[in-house]
């Protein structure tokens, strides 16, 4: 069941004996009575030489031009000149891209957990991912899964959400829980600990998780991909736009589900597989090269309005913070009546996510008990959030 990323393989080192040289213990050593100038100018020539060699291949190599990820507000804004750029000049720039890799064993057992978790009418699948940390008991995980069983017609989405396992104990964790399970790893990193904000696992974490999102657009599945730390209190698909490749919510949001200038956040987002997006995914996980130290929302903002967006074709989607909120924005101002979920954003720390969410359930218990004739007339409200605030 485990999937694993592996490399291998050993270094075999030779070493050819020339003019002058002698072999003693250690290696090979040169006499250096034999022009040492010209010796010492060929090794600076030859070392320029492999240095201008190897920025060539890296260059030619990369995925994608390296025009797109300059500074890209020197780029004209998009337009329905740019957008309807003759279909040559489209696939002279898409054939750069180079074919996805064959679908390895991993990518099999990941297809074959998709389809145990799929939507049959659709093909889509719910997907979280779980580390140690936010596995143990009463814990983050629990209040996610409880979310389900007290919202308002969400219960039966369980049967179709898939959780991502980072470590072993997360894995267990999901398999007691009687959910469908996919354990990954990634060589020679630990994912087991709370990968704390902006650290170096924090961001090997995020970015493992934007490339295996990849694989199952690949793959040929719709996705919702969701935080831990959001309640779901209602079913999303309800309110999702018909059109759109890609819906994400917001911690700002700006009254226009297309503007660009809306402040999005990866936690949460829908996403249809097709080219446009499976592109985008790969140019995202790309970027993250140009953009050292951000992690994948921050190269997100950057990269929303490239050019290589409608290039592609690609349709955003913001979702409204009415609707799927969260506490960047005042979650008291946002009604009990509409909101679908509540993610823990703009707060950091396991335990101050818990206390607040630990509140917000109980908001909403409370909320239900309520008969629902008389829901709209009652002035409820979140006492949410409070240490996060």
């Amino acid at each position: 069941m485990q999937a694993a990323s592996t490399r291998g393989g050993g270094v075999a080192g030779s070493a050819a004996k020339g003019d002058g040289d002698t072999l003693e213990s250690g290696g090979y050593h040169r006499n250096t009575s034999h022009k040492p100038m010209l010796s010492g100018v060929a090794i600076k020539i030859t070392s320029i030489l492999v240095l201008i060699v190897t920025t060539v291949l890296i260059l030619n190599q990369s995925s994608y031009p390296l025009e797109f990820f300059h500074n890209h507000n020197s780029f004209p804004g998009p337009s329905c000149e740019n957008s309807n750029a003759d279909s040559s000049s489209f696939h002279q720039y898409t054939s750069r891209i180079p074919p996805s890799s064959p679908a390895k064993d991993e990518d099999m057992e990941l297809e074959k957990m998709l389809r145990g978790a799929a939507m049959k009418d659709n093909k889509t699948v719910i997907i979280t991912t779980l580390n140690a940390a936010w596995s143990e008991p009463n814990s983050l995980f629990d209040l996610f899964l409880e979310s389900f069983r007290v919202g308002n017609g969400t219960a039966h989405l369980l049967d179709h959400l898939m959780i991502v396992a980072y470590d072993k104990t997360a894995y267990e964790r999901c398999e007691a829980a009687g959910l469908h399970c996919y354990a990954v790893t990634t060589e020679g990193i630990d994912f087991s600990g709370e990968a704390f904000y902006l650290t170096e696992d924090y961001f090997k974490m995020m970015w493992r998780r934007i490339d295996l999102l990849r694989t199952i657009l690949e793959l040929g599945f719709d996705f919702v991909f969701t935080d831990t730390d959001i309640m779901w209190l209602r079913d999303p698909f309800k309110k999702f736009y018909k059109d759109g490749d890609f819906q994400i919510s917001c911690d700002h949001y700006w009254l226009n589900y297309t503007d660009v200038n809306n402040f999005p956040n990866g936690g949460f987002n829908y996403v249809k597989s097709n080219n446009r997006t499976i592109e985008f995914y790969k140019f995202w996980y790309n970027a993250r090269e140009y953009f050292p130290g951000k992690h994948d929302q921050d190269v997100l903002n950057m990269i929303k309005d490239n050019p290589f967006i409608s290039r592609i074709g690609l349709e955003f989607r913001f979702l409204d913070t009415t609707h799927f909120a969260g506490f960047c924005e005042p979650a008291p101002s946002k009604t009990m009546d509409k909101v679908i979920t509540m993610h823990a954003n703009c707060c950091i720390g396991i335990p101050n996510k818990m206390h607040d969410l630990t509140m917000l359930i109980d908001d909403w218990k409370r909320y239900m008990a309520i008969p629902p004739s008389n829901r709209n007339s009652t002035n409820r409200s979140w006492t949410v959030p409070r240490i996060c605030s």
